[in-house]
């Protein structure tokens, strides 16, 4: 088995159902030729460096996995059907790599996404506390500048 990563441009003007469906589609895909998906990064979406289909604008994704030639073909395969991707390109990571190894690495980066979207989420509380401890102090003062004006 290999390790691959798979970068693909989809149309920007695609409904958030439609790129949902097709990024289902990719995971199916990698599913069916008993792959290892590890990883699927969007990358949103960015000016291209040159025009394709008449589009200045790409959604781009990252997708990492490990398979074998076989899942290759059938992934670009449906790329080169989809009309939903523009481009893609596939490159080889690293040879000879077990699945015990790739199912280990999966779950490290998806204990590190946990992580990230906790500390994430912790930065969001804090923000919401900071924000409230500043209304109420704020709402303290202008009391007590309402009460100085009225003695």
């Amino acid at each position: 088995m290999r390790k691959y990563e798979t970068v693909f441009i989809s149309d920007p003007d695609l409904q958030d159902q439609a790129r949902a469906d097709l990024f289902d589609k990719v995971k199916n895909i990698i599913a069916q030729k008993n792959g290892v998906f590890l990883n699927f990064d969007e990358w949103g979406n960015k000016k291209l460096a040159y025009e394709i289909n008449k589009k200045l604008r790409g959604h781009y994704t990252c997708v990492t996995y490990g398979g074998t030639g076989d899942l290759i073909k059938e992934l670009e395969r449906n790329f080169r059907l989809s009309d939903d991707v523009m481009k893609f390109m596939t490159l080889l990571l690293s040879d000879d790599v077990t699945a015990e190894q790739l199912e280990k690495e999966a779950l490290e980066i998806e204990n590190q996404s946990k992580q990230i979207e906790e500390t994430e989420k912790k930065a969001v509380e804090e923000k919401v506390v900071e924000e409230e401890t500043s209304k109420e102090v704020e709402e303290v003062e202008e009391v007590e500048k309402t009460e100085k004006k009225t003695e």
